[in-house]
């Protein structure tokens, strides 16, 4: 199934980046793992464009997400329930939920579900999802080939590197202090 997705965008010429980016908006039902998406995308296109079209492709994704969750109220109560099985009654700090998002084949749309839920408003919400994937987009589509080929130590390496950092924001006392909120003021989102 993934081959054949991916085999028609390569093979679609001008219209492939079109293709590509509406894949985000259905990635979630096809049941793809995002980071398959964020390696696509550097392979199909390059670093630049793989990067641009994929970020282009998660932020219509999420705006999506925004709004079936909140207007179709059994999605909303399926991925509660999904999360809660999955993090239990665990709070976490937007910097935790942006480390999540690093990490390959956590399940793109609880994470989603967080910042809908730490948010107040569409604005605000889109703001910290696309910010949010900004790194991991950037990591997976230049270096998605490394990544995958890397021995099991380094992968594991890598990985407990992403868990301590996650484990380091939850530390924060006081979630408006967060260190990731400070850089997002001041990148200006």
């Amino acid at each position: 199934m993934n081959e054949a997705v991916f085999r028609a965008v390569e093979e679609a010429g001008w219209i492939a980046p079109l293709i590509f980016i509406l894949l985000h908006v259905f990635r979630p039902i096809l049941l793809l793992p995002v980071v398959v998406f964020y390696i696509a995308g550097g392979y199909l296109f390059g670093i630049f464009y793989g990067t641009l079209y994929t970020l282009i492709g998660l932020a219509l994704m999420s705006a999506v997400f925004y709004a079936i969750v909140n207007v179709i109220p059994s999605a909303r109560h399926y991925l509660s329930r999904v999360k809660r099985r999955v993090f239990g009654d665990r709070q976490m700090s937007l910097g935790q939920v942006n480390i999540l998002r690093m990490m390959p084949f956590i399940h793109f749309q609880v994470l989603s579900l967080y910042l809908i839920e730490m948010t107040s408003s569409f604005k605000e919400y889109m703001r910290y999802s696309v910010a949010g994937v900004i790194l991991p987009t950037i990591t997976y589509t230049s270096f998605g080939g490394f990544i995958t080929t890397m021995p099991w130590y380094a992968t594991l390496t890598f990985f407990a590197v992403l868990a301590i950092i996650f484990f380091w924001f939850g530390q924060k006392d006081d979630p408006e202090e967060d260190e990731l909120n400070r850089i997002l003021a001041k990148a200006g989102f």
